[in-house]
């Protein structure tokens, strides 16, 4: 089958972003966009379809098996990871890769996501000594480490604009991690932080829990958060 593949592409920070379309054949239908771009970028003569030469497509990878979320793009339109996603699911063999529209653009496909980290440490999501989970919230703290911190979430939640008050649930589910390895008498700080920054600009949408490429329960991690932070039921 021929793909059409279309990429907003972006030299650097700094310069107009333009798009550029490309065509590709392959039979493959479980070939991932992450082996796409790879095979396009091992072809030292790659040209688009007006014939002009591509330069190598800039974009982000790590394991490439849906557990760090370096590769985490704009697919036809929807926040994805390119290599949980099969060419076999474009039955009309269209294909458009765009970077995060919420993040700055360092070049093509790859955005600056530091926003998140910024904003853990603004919550201080750390533990200041060792710490054990309580039988009661290991079931929540697994939840929880699976987030891949890949930005899916706050690129379709309404209520998330990079550097305003609210975190969005990148930051809400690892805080619940932090939550139930914490004593009591240790949460009041972190409880602040989350009511603040979390709890107050949350409108419950939960477009984050529809969208999350690892399907984490997000909906029931926003429940115990805000059980533990606003009705003091601490776990």
């Amino acid at each position: 089958m021929n793909y059409t593949i279309e990429i907003l592409r972006q030299k650097n920070p700094d310069s107009a972003p333009y798009r550029q379309t490309l065509s590709y054949t392959t039979d493959d239908k479980e070939m991932t966009v992450a082996t796409l771009l790879k095979t396009l970028n091992a072809d030292p003569d790659l040209s688009d379809i007006d014939g002009e030469p591509v330069r190598r497509i800039e974009w982000e990878c790590s394991c490439l098996q849906k557990k760090c979320g370096a590769c985490a793009m704009r697919i036809n339109g929807k926040p994805r990871l390119a290599c949980d996603t099969k060419l076999g699911e474009f039955k009309d063999g269209k294909v458009t890769l765009e970077p995060f529209k919420k993040f700055p653009v360092v070049a093509d496909l790859i955005v600056d996501r530091s926003v998140m980290f910024r904003n853990l440490k603004n919550i201080g999501l750390w533990l200041e000594k060792e710490a054990r989970h309580p039988k009661k919230g290991e079931d929540v703290a697994y939840e929880a480490s699976r987030c891949l911190q890949c930005g899916c979430c706050l690129e379709v939640c309404p209520n998330f604009i990079p550097g305003e008050e609210f975190y969005s649930a990148a930051s809400f589910v690892p805080t619940a991690r932090v939550l139930s390895e914490l004593p009591k008498k240790d949460k009041a700080e972190i409880l602040g932080s989350y009511v603040d920054k979390i709890y107050k600009g949350c409108g419950k949408s939960l477009s984050c829990r529809d969208i999350c490429p690892a399907q984490i329960d997000i909906e029931r991690l926003l429940v115990n958060n805000n059980a533990v932070a606003v009705w003091k039921r601490f776990i």
